[in-house]
């Protein structure tokens, strides 16, 4: 990245994050407001991009908006405690697991109440008697 600085046109395109989910991180402050021209138009810094690729990796593994504050305050603080991080990351992936194990679950029971089902034109279907239980 270079030492210009760039609308948030070019921002989305660069860091592929859509222009409203640049604002919206503004306005939640995980992103600092940007420098404005004259005219309002937001001009961000190379620091600025680097932030918000971060932001978007973090969500792209499912971090939550807390879990990325508590991280980028690992980030902005003077010594990045790794031990911290780790913490952050390992309850995140345990968060993960339980619910990859629900979903297993939810499936297994799905897949039970289709095989029920005939799957034909008639009145009556067991998925939805079990449904209304």
């Amino acid at each position: 990245m270079c030492d210009e600085l760039l609308t948030i046109g070019k921002v989305a395109i660069q860091t592929d994050c859509n222009i409203e989910t640049i604002r919206y991180y503004e306005k939640e402050n995980l992103l600092a407001p940007p420098h404005r021209t004259e005219g309002g138009h937001r001009l961000y810094t190379a620091e600025m991009v680097k932030r918000l690729v971060f932001i978007r990796r973090c969500r792209e593994l499912g971090f939550s908006m807390q879990e990325i504050r508590e991280l980028l305050s690992v980030v902005d603080g003077e010594q990045v405690s790794c031990e911290h991080v780790k913490q952050i990351s390992d309850l995140h992936l345990s968060d993960i697991r339980s619910k990859i194990s629900d979903l297993r679950k939810m499936a297994r029971s799905l897949k039970e109440l289709s095989s029920q089902c005939s799957g034909e034109d008639v009145p009556e279907c067991p998925i939805i008697d079990v449904l209304q239980r």
